[in-house]
């Protein structure tokens, strides 16, 4: 009799541990969802030969096709930290492309819920005839903030670029590093709901890279803030995220926990 109702105690533990799982994927909802994604790049001899492909022309100038995801599926929930690991190629960058909107499938379903901040090219979309100053409330006001959003975050995003007398200089007098550091000071202003890293880090010198680190420690720490991150760095992904998912040939090959992904990730690169 003990042991039957030990027994039973037994199961009705690991129900209530069940349920408890199950209420919390209820509870915290997806943000980002990835259902049988495909996206193919199409590659041309010349520009006349990609306008035209725009239109599904056919033309002699098309070299061929690189399918970068290929029937991509994941789901990340609103706080989760997530690495996406793969060799050069793998499909990762235009995974973060397709979350942003600078890219779409051409077949499946995308779903990305929340402001979202990406550190992908962080040089780009400066204008250079414009100070750095100037380009703050630019891009602020091309991302849909108002006018008193960009002036409460204006400062911050000068303290933390540290570019001192350079903030009111036109940016063609930049370097790439002082334009990178721009660009990252104003990314992770902005209070993103989902942060998006691809290989972003690499800014300026080692105590700015240390900072920049910091900072992104800083969003994570609040709990709403999703984080999906691409990086060659063990180190890095061990550090920032708890999950992994790899990448091979654009396809979802393992997605885990983040050091078991590591391993993964490791094994395959050893294999090929």
């Amino acid at each position: 009799m003990p042991s039957d109702m030990h027994a039973q105690s037994t199961r009705s533990n690991q129900q209530r541990c069940d349920s408890a799982k199950m209420d919390h994927r209820a509870v915290v909802p997806p943000v980002i969802v990835f259902d049988h994604v495909t996206k193919t790049y199409r590659l041309y001899k010349s520009d006349r030969g990609r306008f035209f492909g725009l239109f599904r022309f056919e033309n002699r100038d098309l070299i061929g096709t690189i399918r970068a995801n290929k029937d991509l599926s994941f789901t990340i929930s609103r706080g989760e930290s997530v690495a996406l690991l793969g060799h050069n190629g793998a499909g990762k960058s235009t995974a973060l492309k397709i979350v942003t909107g600078v890219t779409y499938p051409e077949s499946g379903t995308v779903e990305v819920r929340g402001r979202v901040s990406a550190l992908l090219e962080l040089t780009a979309g400066f204008d250079g005839q414009l100070t750095g100053r100037e380009n703050i409330r630019l891009r602020g006001l091309t991302i849909g903030l108002s006018h008193d959003e960009i002036e409460g975050m204006e400062a911050d995003i000068v303290s933390f670029a540290e570019l001192g007398v350079y903030i009111d200089q036109p940016m063609r007098t930049y370097s790439s590093g002082m334009k990178a550091r721009l660009g990252f000071a104003f990314a992770v202003a902005i209070e993103p709901e989902i942060l998006v890293i691809d290989e972003a880090l690499a800014v300026g010198d080692t105590s700015f890279q240390k900072k920049c680190i910091a900072r992104i420690h800083e969003i994570m720490s609040d709990r709403n803030v999703t984080v999906l991150f691409v990086t060659h760095t063990s180190k890095l992904a061990r550090e920032l995220c708890s999950r992994g998912i790899v990448l091979d040939h654009g396809a979802n090959v393992f997605d885990g926990p983040i050091k078991q992904a590591i391993a993964f990730y490791d094994d395959l690169e050893t294999q090929s």
